[in-house]
């Protein structure tokens, strides 16, 4: 209970803060339909917006705050707005729905895993590489580090241009992105796992006789898999990030970030929020499964706790 304590006092407080935080933000709104309806937002009326506005005024009459939490179309949902439409987008309706974010969130998820997929892979066999040819090291590594100067927003709508003219649609322009995304964390932190060892052990191995192939399995590589790991971590959060770009340029029908564009065109800020908080809980979870992973892992290998 005491662990909880402290994470229930920063909950509370950032709930506290974003209800705080919505009367400035819809307090307008609130305002002009109080001022349309008649009821007068002060004691002594509602005075003309040009000389006092009506911001202000309304800021004077607590009854029109809680109107700030209850709009259709808020500027900023109130909390637990949102936690209804993720409620009521994922338990409530069928995961066969094109509304369910359940639904969405799988056309996300599909392109993500296949992304993280290729990307992981590509990482690992370049980080491989580098280790192993210094002419790798000093040419294929400075163009990897440059491939990430380039915005995403940027190379996505062209990857998805030339992919479509080829006729390639669908789950393999967003899985692309996705792997572009997620491969240089991996090249990174597997190069310098590979690197790890210390300069006595690899003398060591070289005592032992040991060949190149035999250090490598014997030493590097199970030296690597605490940088693997940190690094996927990294990479999966990076891959989903990826997969919604790719919805983003082509307007799609299907997805977390479909859902972020219809939310966008119709001015739907909780559904906007509601596709962001599961964005975000999906990341978790995707977070959460390499961790599990990385924990049996290490156990299994002796250095787990």
């Amino acid at each position: 209970m005491r662990s909880l304590l402290p994470v229930l006092t920063v909950v509370a407080a950032i709930l506290a803060f974003w209800y705080v935080a919505c009367i400035p933000m819809n307090i307008h709104f609130a305002a002009m339909q109080a001022e349309r309806a008649g009821v007068p937002v002060t004691p002594e009326g509602m005075a003309p917006r040009r000389e006092m506005g009506a911001i202000p005024l309304a800021a004077r009459n607590p009854h029109i705050w809680a109107e700030t939490w209850v709009q259709d179309k808020p500027r900023l949902p109130a909390p637990h707005q949102v936690a209804i439409e993720l409620w009521q987008t994922t338990v409530e309706k069928k995961v066969t729905s094109k509304r369910s974010l359940v639904f969405h969130g799988w056309v996300t998820l599909s392109a993500t895993l296949v992304g993280f997929g290729i990307g992981a892979v590509a990482g690992v066999l370049l980080a491989v590489g580098i280790v192993h040819s210094r002419a790798m090291d000093m040419s294929v590594m400075p163009w990897a580090i440059a491939s990430q100067t380039i915005p995403i927003l940027a190379i996505a709508p062209m990857i998805i241009v030339v992919l479509n003219s080829v006729g390639v649609q669908g789950l393999v322009p967003k899985a692309i992105i996705s792997a572009y995304l997620s491969f240089f964390p991996v090249v990174v932190g597997m190069v310098k796992g590979l690197r790890s060892p210390t300069p006595m052990d690899l003398d060591l191995m070289r005592t032992w006789n040991a060949s190149r192939d035999q250090t490598f399995r014997k030493l590097r590589l199970p030296a690597s898999v605490p940088y693997l790991f940190a690094s996927l971590k990294i990479g999966i959060a990076a891959s989903l990030v990826g997969a919604i770009v790719g919805e983003l340029p082509t307007g799609a029908a299907r997805g977390l970030g479909a859902r972020l564009l219809s939310g966008s065109y119709y001015g739907q800020t909780v559904q906007i929020w509601s596709a962001l908080f599961a964005t975000a809980i999906l990341a978790a979870v995707l977070v959460a499964a390499i961790a599990a992973m990385e924990r049996a892992t290490l156990k299994r290998m002796g250095v787990g706790r």
